[in-house]
């Protein structure tokens, strides 16, 4: 392992400087909490998360690992954002969520330690944030067991991402703070499906996330232009 780690300082320190509006459903984590019952749905249903192992990587706040925990999952959260999983910790304690865990470590040093550890491996809303994206996908893939499921979500990058994610969301509807995401960091489905393959997992299933300003309301579709997910799986052999 190398003495450098897989995270920008600029991005820990703005997610830090937020930890504790994480649990404000109206606060700049709306959309996270709005999407969550779509997502925490999309992978229960592809890889039912009851009495499962499940590692979420970059898992900030808990918002997700809280509730996969609560569908009947053991999780384990990491993150390299003190001030967020010190408040993923506390709501954890103040709700008495069972079965959940937050560790502060960069998952390639946990894919060292804990390889081939965990049933279902997430990863979602991270892989834009970090310097080197392809170190995580292939981390994510070491730490999961053979036959077992990584999901990614991450956002588009062309015209229509840039326009709606970040004029749209940042600027003008104002629903993320403005700098939250850059468009250079933003991974082209084509791109993150070649960051799978390398690593050794099998992409099977991609969805996108739509959102509609008027009604206020998030969906899943084909559209895979802006918001996407991915679910990927490890061969058994």
């Amino acid at each position: 392992m190398t003495e450098s780690v897989n995270a920008d300082p600029a991005e820990l320190a703005k997610f830090s400087e937020l930890a504790h509006r994480w649990w404000d459903p109206e606060s700049e984590f709306r959309p996270l909490h709005q999407i969550n019952p779509l997502r925490l749905d999309w992978i229960d249903q592809i890889s039912p998360l009851k009495g499962k192992n499940v590692l979420d990587v970059g898992c900030g706040g808990g918002i997700l690992a809280d509730s996969m925990a609560r569908r009947g999952a053991h999780v384990l959260g990491v993150d390299l954002a003190t001030k967020a999983l010190r408040v993923a910790q506390l709501h954890a304690l103040e709700t008495q969520t069972p079965n959940i865990e937050y560790r502060e470590i960069a998952v390639e040093a946990l894919a060292q330690e804990r390889p081939a550890s965990f049933d279902t491996v997430t990863c979602m809303e991270m892989l834009e944030h970090v310097p080197d994206p392809g170190s995580i996908v292939a981390a994510c893939a070491r730490l999961v067991k053979p036959g077992g499921w990584v999901f990614f979500s991450t956002i588009n990058r062309n015209a229509k991402a840039f326009m709606m994610a970040i004029v749209g969301a940042e600027y003008l509807l104002k629903m993320l703070p403005k700098g939250t995401h850059e468009y250079a960091k933003m991974i082209r489905p084509s791109e993150l499906a070649t960051a799978c393959r390398a690593a050794g997992l099998d992409v099977l299933q991609t969805s996108g996330l739509q959102f509609n300003p008027v009604s206020n309301r998030y969906w899943l579709n084909d559209d895979t232009s802006v918001n996407y997910m991915f679910a990927t799986r490890r061969p058994l052999k």
